[in-house]
């Protein structure tokens, strides 16, 4: 049986949860966030925890086990925490700024800057010229827009510069000999 499938997930107080045929809703402080799901996994709530089971052992049902009790337990921790991802930005020059309406503004090297177009649901912020945090509540977009962020200039291993996650090691190559 999966490890993860068969722990109950805890429903924070302000959390409020509908189960319905085929999809379920979860609402929080920060938004709302919906998930459908296939017919063959039993979700239920049981006062305030979700159990997510499955009626046979067969191979489809072990897969979407513990996939939908994670996908729910992330929905859960993004309505009421969110999610944040911190990108650093090494080398001379370059720069962010989210203070640009609907754009973060990059200027990463190249003879123009870049406009990064803000997508719905996620937020930017600039604490400094040279850190992004990119927040929202959906997991996915967050980890998907902070990729997409990063492969404008990704790291390179001889001086490091590049945009690099907040605790990303960065392996050095060494240069040329004479």
């Amino acid at each position: 049986m999966s490890q993860i499938g068969r722990k109950p997930i805890d429903i924070p107080e302000d959390v409020e949860i509908t189960i319905a045929s085929g999809s379920i809703s979860v609402k929080g402080k920060l938004g709302e966030l919906t998930q459908n799901y296939k017919s063959v996994i039993n979700i239920s709530q049981q006062g305030n925890m979700i159990v997510v089971s499955r009626p046979s052992d067969e191979k489809e049902c072990r897969e979407l086990h513990g996939l939908y009790r994670a996908l729910i337990a992330n929905m859960i921790q993004g309505v009421s925490e969110g999610y944040k991802r911190e990108l650093q930005l090494v080398g001379v020059g370059y720069t962010a700024d989210a203070n640009k309406g609907d754009f973060l503004l990059l200027n990463l090297g190249f003879s123009h800057p870049i406009y990064f177009e803000k997508p719905e649901g996620i937020k930017f912020e600039t604490p400094n010229t040279t850190t992004i945090v990119v927040s929202g509540i959906d997991k996915q977009s967050v980890g998907q827009v902070a990729a997409k962020i990063r492969a404008l200039r990704k790291p390179e291993p001889f001086k490091g510069k590049g945009i690099k996650y907040e605790n990303e090691y960065i392996v050095r190559k060494e240069g040329k000999k004479k």
